[in-house]
């Protein structure tokens, strides 16, 4: 399994902070988010990642090289315009042959993502073929966020990307994190850009092609670090897990 980690956008949300410096680049407790994140796929046995780029390239690159001193393999993938998050996706679809993890550069999460490939891979088993399947989560901001409406198999219903005030029907949101078959890229236009909420993910369910969804679990976190608020959020949940560490190597060390 390969994997694919959008970092091109610049963050205007917080350009205070990414005058000089990709959001993804942005540093959650002592590491930028995105060491973090090819952290999490490797610990979830993923080594093949690309990563796309746009703004301030050279410091991913320059940091990370070719990702083996972090364990992984890294490809990049630059853009001369951004291309959305799918358009990303379908610049690299020699490289996502295969199934593949989609997360966006924004997300500090320490969700299973072996659960979640997991259970995409059971909807095989089942005879369900899925095209994809997202992680979902509980938001108090459903205007925001991309909503999801789910059937008692989990089998997505229904998806509307950031809808008016008046037609939020849940608050059960896309998550920024999917498992795809490379077969969805077919959906997807070259050199074009396309995004998997506005574009994708209407077509797909057009098409009647099955997506499943799976909630986050109680214990998880996933936080989007692209506010103010967010991104205070995901330090002090990383200050959390620092503290929480040390204790525990503490402990062990006193035993």
């Amino acid at each position: 399994m390969k994997a694919l980690i959008l970092a091109a956008g610049k963050g205007t949300r917080i350009s205070h902070l990414t005058q000089n410096c990709p959001k993804p680049m942005l540093p959650v407790g002592e590491k930028p988010l995105l060491a973090h994140l090819v952290h999490w796929l490797h610990s979830h046995h993923i080594t093949e990642i690309a990563i796309n780029l746009h703004y301030a390239p050279d410091a991913i690159i320059n940091y990370f090289g070719d990702g083996s001193a972090y364990g992984v393999a890294l490809t990049y993938s630059y853009e001369a315009q951004l291309l959305g998050t799918a358009g990303a996706a379908k610049q690299l679809e020699h490289f996502l042959n295969e199934t593949f993890v989609v997360i966006y550069g924004d997300v500090y999460t320490n969700l299973n993502l072996t659960r979640l490939t997991n259970f995409h891979a059971a909807r095989k088993t089942l005879g369900q073929a899925p095209a994809l399947t997202l992680a979902l989560y509980q938001v108090p901001n459903p205007t925001e966020c991309g909503l999801v409406e789910l059937d008692a198999t989990n089998r997505v219903t229904r998806f509307v990307e950031k809808p008016p005030a008046d037609q939020v029907f849940t608050n059960l949101a896309n998550a920024g994190i999917m498992v795809c078959e490379p077969e969805i890229l077919k959906v997807v236009p070259r050199n074009t850009a396309f995004d998997f909420g506005h574009n994708v993910l209407p077509r797909l369910l057009a098409i009647d092609a099955p997506i499943f969804g799976q909630a986050i679990a109680d214990h998880e976190f996933l936080i989007d670090i692209g506010t103010p608020a967010g991104y205070q959020r995901a330090q002090q949940k990383a200050q959390t897990h620092s503290t929480a560490a040390a204790h525990s190597t503490t402990g062990l060390a006193i035993l």
